[in-house]
Formats: C-alpha cells, sequence, structure tokens
C-alpha cells in the first residue's frame, strides 16, 4: 500500500484529500506545517506528498528543499496562486506536479497515481552505468559525475537528463519531453523544458553540448558512440 504525506494548514483540505487517498486505497498521513512534515519524512518513509505552500512556520518551498536534502520524495504542490513563476520554481526545486487551488479531489487523485505510476516504471535504463568521455551516468544510483566529481541536480533533471541519454541522438520535441517526463501537458510551456535543460547544460560543464538544441523542434542528447 503506497503512504501518502498531506502536508497543508487547512485542516478541512487534509481531510478531503485523507478521504480521497483513503478511498484510492492509499495510506494517508498529515502534517499542518512544513517543520511537521520534515519531522517526520525523517522518521517515516513516503511514497508521495501533497505540499501546501503558504503555510506557517515554514512555507512548502522551503519545506520541499529540506525534505529533498533527506529523501527523493514525489512531491506534488498545492497553492492559491498561479502565477508561473511559483510553478517555475516549484518545478526547479524537483517538484512532479503543481496544482492551483482550489481544485478537484478526483483530479488530484490522478495526477498522485500518474506520479506514483511513473516513479514505479521509470525512466531508468537497465544499464548501471554508461560513460560519455568523462561524463558518467549511473543510472540504477541516480549519480552523474563530470570527470570523476559527482554533481548535484534535482530529481527532474535526473528523469530529463536520464531520458534523453536514453533516446540518445533521437529528436525529442518539448511536447514530448513534458508528456513522458512530467506525465502531462496541463499547464507545462516551452520554459519549463528550458529553464530544465538550462540547468542541465551548467551542470555538464564541459559536457553542456551533448545536449544539443534543435531549434523550432526541441532537444536531443548527440552521442557518436
Amino acid at each position: 500500500m503506497y503512504k501518502l504525506l498531506v502536508v497543508d494548514d487547512e485542516p478541512k483540505i487534509r481531510e478531503v484529500i485523507k478521504e480521497y487517498g483513503e478511498f484510492n486505497g492509499y495510506e494517508v498521513s498529515e502534517a499542518s506545517d512544513g517543520m511537521s512534515a520534515v519531522g517526520l519524512c525523517k522518521l517515516n518513509d513516503y511514497d508521495l506528498i501533497i505540499l501546501d505552500i503558504m503555510m506557517p512556520k515554514l512555507d512548502g518551498f522551503s519545506t520541499c528543499k529540506e525534505i529533498k536534502k533527506i529523501k527523493d520524495i514525489p512531491i506534488i504542490m498545492l497553492s492559491a496562486r498561479g502565477e508561473e513563476y511559483d510553478k517555475l520554481f516549484g518545478f526547479e526545486l524537483g517538484i512532479d506536479d503543481y496544482i492551483v487551488k482550489p481544485f478537484s479531489p478526483k483530479e488530484l487523485m490522478a495526477r498522485v497515481n500518474v506520479v506514483l505510476a511513473r516513479r514505479s516504471s521509470g525512466v531508468q535504463s537497465k544499464t548501471d552505468v554508461m560513460n560519455f568521455n568523462g561524463l558518467e551516468i549511473n543510472i540504477a544510483a541516480r549519480t552523474v559525475s563530470v570527470d570523476g566529481e559527482r554533481i548535484e541536480l534535482t530529481p527532474k533533471e535526473y528523469d530529463l537528463l536520464f531520458y534523453l541519454i536514453e533516446n540518445r541522438n533521437i529528436a525529442l520535441s518539448r511536447d514530448k519531453l513534458l508528456s513522458d517526463i512530467w506525465g502531462y501537458d496541463f499547464f507545462g510551456d516551452d520554459r519549463t523544458i528550458d529553464t530544465h535543460i538550462k540547468n542541465l547544460r551548467n551542470a555538464l560543464g564541459p559536457y553542456r553540448d551533448y545536449i544539443v538544441t534543435l531549434r523550432g523542434v526541441g532537444y536531443k542528447f548527440e552521442f557518436d558512440e
């Protein structure tokens, strides 16, 4: 049974999400603020976190950062604010989805199902370690090294890089990247992908040119084997 953690300072919202979550066969725990959520994540393992942004003590963005330091847990963020900046910032932190309040509990559960299914199947290759000159990718361990030095990526940046590598030398449109990695294209746009590609290139340093921009199309990981 999948375990969910619902983090929101509004009891009624936690109650509704818990009711729908349990109806869908999930075990649901609750936290009323970010600090409590971080503490629970230190003590317990969760398969997914539903996290509000506007909370006392520790806001959702800060809570996300702290949780990602401890464990790589999928996060769906809730917010009454629908500004694009907030969404993009959330994705840069490694969240898996962003839903604007008020929301449909049925839609939320559908998105929970998508994220869990995607994490279960993964975008990883069965090959554990791949080397591209000085760029080493360990799919199973979810690690990336540049000239022997480990680099840190957000979970979404890992997923994007692994997907590009698994489909290396193949042109991938932005829409396909959004659909296959984020699992939906409800509000995603070109800038969501472009921001992650920019961050990836910066992290890869001397190997940034392996990620090729295809003007008017999207991107590909280009490497002659």
